[in-house]
């Protein structure tokens, strides 16, 4: 599900505006590739290329894409890692956003993974195949143990994703199990999934979130305490230590780890809320890394000499959500007219610090990377363009007579990027004829615009990075579905529902793509959002540590067992 994000991210969108999201997933002693059945399988619902390896204006952009950091080189005892918010839950079926997503990876895995590479590997399940279009059977690694010293089994399986599907439990990657009919046990280790009809997009997010694998005694345990306090009982390469409310989330090591052992003791997560205050902590060590760094330190890190800066294959597109179509907004040329009179470079410049592209699209082009030339092409070459226009955009104000209407921008101390774009969509409107209020947020009260409507009561727009959960543009597509999950504005188009069901149901690629292309179209020409720039990953290092994955795969895989020592 993309989660967005609110600093957005998903997504994904919040640190800062999130919704919708693997880590480095280190190479696990019992890793076998998948057979040649589920590859081919495979193959079809997951792009194949990695990321590019500079931004996507080569030379002439303040960045430059690594693929990675360097491997570490020995063990730690521990490591502080700077988080913008403190997560809410750390349930599973909850890990909408950034900084729980970046957490549990660690603590909880998925059936796949989703590789720093971007493309997706075998994770809890060591072979998924699927016999016709209607069937995914997983088989299961054996002998992986849970944290509280239970064996890992088909009865888990099934229970972790009857928690996500069932609707009382309001779990947000539930409309990605809409087209599975029966989780059902097939052997000790084995787990068969039925789909009421084709879904291409259903085997990719099993190597997020929603493809979670608790241990099901350690859940009912618990009771309506999961994911708050005591144990996870989940399988990663770390379980959950202390939390101390408020201020940090510590993870130890476990021993008892099917995988790679974590190269480092203990992971603590500290939550830092004010942008200048994770940066100072990165400056000084008080946090040895962090993802999410905010955008206007990328030249005091860069200068400091306290660490490294690295960039990475993000997925990830900066947009302002439109919430409500209720008011003026409800006029597309009104929604047209805000997208036209956008600063965009301006905002790359100052929100983004020079490490962003802008853009019409509400996809990366990296998400189309597994399809057809021709079919990418025309995914992006019938787009407006990017650039601004305030002279015609207020005509379109004039003639929707929309001219004085108020419109409320919801905005954000998260960080830089979310308060000027929601400054620049105020003065956009402002020269167009449109009054525009702001609305500031609290950041840890940010994340709750994704997931509680009445946070969103009054509210017209608000700045979002929404992060593609699985390489495919489907992820960020599919959200303009009449009910879908971050359908905010209650938008809905009976073609738009038919394409995005025959787009899902395609297991050709190049369909598959083409059908993309044409929603793509369709979601641009109604401004549901208004695209403004791709983002990348960015992490900062400091010089002790280092093993750290650029890409956005972090959220997903257990990135921080591949942190240790930079140096003997």
């Amino acid at each position: 599900m993309p989660r967005s994000l609110p600093w957005s991210r998903a997504a994904r969108s919040a640190g800062p505006a999130t919704s919708g999201r693997t880590t480095s997933g280190r190479s696990a002693a019992r890793r076998s590739a998948l057979p040649v059945a589920a590859l081919a399988a495979l193959s079809l619902v997951a792009a194949c290329s990695g990321p590019p390896k500079d931004g996507a204006n080569g030379k002439d952009t303040a960045f430059k894409l690594s693929a990675g950091t360097p491997a570490a080189v020995g063990e730690i005892d521990s490591f502080t890692w700077a988080v913008y918010a403190e997560p809410p839950t750390l349930d599973y079926i909850s890990a909408f956003d950034y900084p729980a997503n970046t957490i549990l990876s660690n603590v909880c895995e998925s059936l796949m993974r989703w590789t720093p590479e971007l493309t997706m590997a075998p994770g809890l399940a060591e072979k998924a195949t699927n016999p016709n279009d209607l069937t995914w059977v997983y088989d299961l690694r054996p002998g992986v143990r849970f944290h509280d010293g239970g064996t890992m089994t088909a009865d888990d399986v099934v229970y972790s994703l009857g928690r996500q599907m069932d609707p009382e439990n309001g779990a947000a990657w539930n409309s990605n199990f809409s087209n599975v009919e029966a989780v059902t046990k097939t052997g000790p280790l084995q787990v068969t999934v039925k789909l009421k009809q084709p879904d291409s997009q259903f085997p990719q997010y099993m190597a997020t979130a929603a493809g979670v694998v608790a241990s099901r005694a350690g859940v009912e345990k618990a009771g309506e305490d999961y994911g708050t306090t005591g144990s996870l009982d989940c399988t990663g390469p770390f379980k959950l230590g202390t939390w101390n409310k408020g201020q940090s989330i510590e993870l130890d090591r476990f021993d008892g780890y099917w995988g790679t052992k974590a190269k480092s003791g203990k992971a603590v997560f500290t939550f830092l809320t004010d942008p200048n205050a994770r940066t100072n902590a990165l400056l000084t060590g008080g946090a040895d890394g962090g993802y999410l760094i905010p955008t206007e330190s990328y030249d005091r890190l860069r200068a400091s000499g306290a660490g490294t800066l690295y960039f990475g294959e993000g997925l990830s597109t900066v947009n302002v959500n439109v919430t409500s179509m209720k008011g003026a907004l409800g006029d597309v040329r009104v929604r047209r007219a805000l997208s036209l009179a956008l600063d965009r470079r301006g905002f790359v410049k100052a929100g983004l610090g020079g490490a962003g592209t802008v853009t019409s699209s509400l996809t990366t082009k990296a998400v189309w990377a597994g399809a057809p030339e021709a079919v990418r092409a025309s995914a992006f070459d019938t787009l407006p363009s990017p650039d601004q226009n305030v002279e015609a955009a207020k005509r379109m104000i004039e003639e929707a007579g929309a001219t004085g209407k108020t419109l409320t921008v919801a905005t954000s101390a998260i960080g830089q990027d979310v308060s000027v774009l929601a400054t620049a969509i105020q003065d956009a409107g402002t020269r167009i004829g449109l009054k525009i209020e702001l609305k500031t947020i609290a950041p840890n009260a940010f994340t709750a615009l994704f997931t509680d409507p009445a946070a969103r009561e009054g509210i017209d727009m608000f700045p979002e990075t929404y992060y593609d959960s699985i390489t495919d543009p489907m992820d960020l597509l599919s959200n303009f579905q009449t009910g879908a999950f971050q359908n905010y504005a209650g938008y809905s188009d009976p073609s738009y529902d038919a394409l995005t069901d025959k787009a899902r149901a395609e297991s050709d690629p190049a369909k598959r793509f083409s059908a993309a292309a044409e929603l793509q179209k369709k979601a641009s020409d109604q401004v549901l959002w208004i695209p403004v720039a791709e983002w990348p990953t960015a992490v900062f290092l400091n010089k002790r540590i280092t093993g750290a994955p650029t890409t956005i795969s972090y959220l997903y895989s257990p990135w921080a067992a591949g942190i240790g020592a930079a140096a003997k």
